[in-house]
């Protein structure tokens, strides 16, 4: 199963708030994670709807890391990026094999099973141990020695 863009985003920039103990602005996510600005703006919406950032609006404002988002599970937002639709859609066009097909049965068995293991991976996991300082290093100027 290949993940659409906007899911994909979702994930990193949860990831890269999660470790964040501050908070960021659109514009320096989508530096940090060489993301359109605009794409990084539509994401964060959708992401603070969901319960995982909160956006303050004004000067001194900014994106952060809910403060129970961690508990949110990646198949959460997964599901919620992507939709409940099927790997494949069998009636358009409308597949000749539907009627004694058991392929698409077994395909619904496996979106399952891959959705239940990202329903055992919390947000807050992701930025763990060694992820969180490499996750703060994303577009830092490279150290010279």
């Amino acid at each position: 199963m290949k993940l659409n863009r906007s899911t994909d985003m979702a994930l990193r920039i949860a990831m890269l708030t999660a470790a964040s103990p501050a908070r960021t602005t659109v514009d320096e996510l989508a530096t940090q994670l060489a993301l359109p600005r605009s794409h990084v703006a539509k994401v964060v919406q959708r992401l603070q709807r969901l319960g995982v950032l909160v956006t303050i609006r004004g000067r001194s404002g900014g994106v952060a890391f809910a403060e129970h988002a961690g508990e949110l599970t990646v198949g959460h937002v997964v599901r919620a990026f992507e939709g409940d639709g099927e790997v494949v859609n069998c009636e358009q066009p409308a597949c000749p094999l539907v009627a004694g097909c058991r392929l698409r049965g077994e395909l619904r068995r496996a979106q399952a099973a891959f959705l239940a293991v990202l329903d055992g991976v919390r947000l807050g996991d992701l930025a763990d141990g060694a992820a969180g300082p490499l996750l703060l290093a994303l577009g830092a100027p490279p150290v010279r020695p």
